[in-house]
């Protein structure tokens, strides 16, 4: 019976702890992103990416096509400085852990296990960066394609950096119905390898 005690106050202890992590974590990213519309930029662009891929009449798709370069400087913007802001802050209480679920302290406890968001910002930065500028020469529904790829990414990065990365796979599925492994598949190959390099996924 004791052991049966112990075991569940072990266990709210540690749902306790976790859940008060991803507040605090929540709290602090939030106050950077609350100077920027990342969000409401991208849903603007992707959706204005759809309805560009859909339009089948070239002469009316260009202009659809146009209209998004605004959004895209601007989403491109907002990125590279949220990156800035995010380099004055102390490097520990950026750390994200590795393991698939989130625990309390992890990341302190085993540092060896757990990589640096503020690189993994930059990251999404210049992969958006290169998306936007076509480095590879896609068509314009293919770099539409990629560019919505780099900022599916980035947001199961903020997602992944409040929860855990089974939590952040788990909303990007039910958002956009699109797996973390589908969307890491489309985003670009320096993207990709730099991703995996840092995260270790």
């Amino acid at each position: 019976m004791d052991v049966l005690l112990g075991l569940v106050l072990g266990m709210v202890a540690v749902t306790v702890l976790t859940r008060s992590e991803a507040r605090r974590r929540i709290a602090l990213l939030g106050g950077f992103l609350r100077k920027y519309q990342l969000e409401k930029h991208m849903t603007q662009l992707t959706d204005g990416y759809l309805r560009a891929a859909g339009e089948a009449d070239p002469e009316r798709a260009g202009p659809i096509w146009r209209n998004q370069e605004a959004t895209e400087a601007v989403l491109q913007a907002e990125l590279d400085g949220l990156a800035d802001d995010l380099k004055d802050v102390w490097g520990e209480r950026l750390r994200v852990s590795r393991w698939p679920v989130g625990l309390p302290l992890a990341t302190r406890l085993f540092p060896q296990a757990s990589f640096d968001f503020r690189a993994l910002v930059q990251l999404h930065a210049q992969g958006l960066a290169r998306a936007l500028r076509n480095d590879d020469g896609l068509s314009l529904k293919d770099r539409a394609f990629r560019a919505t790829a780099e900022l599916l990414l980035f947001q199961h990065s903020c997602h992944w950096f409040c929860r855990s990365r089974t939590v952040a796979s788990a909303r990007l599925l039910a958002l956009h119905q699109t797996a973390h492994e589908q969307v890491l598949a489309s985003v670009s190959p320096a993207t990709r390898e730099g991703y995996r390099a840092l995260t270790g996924v």
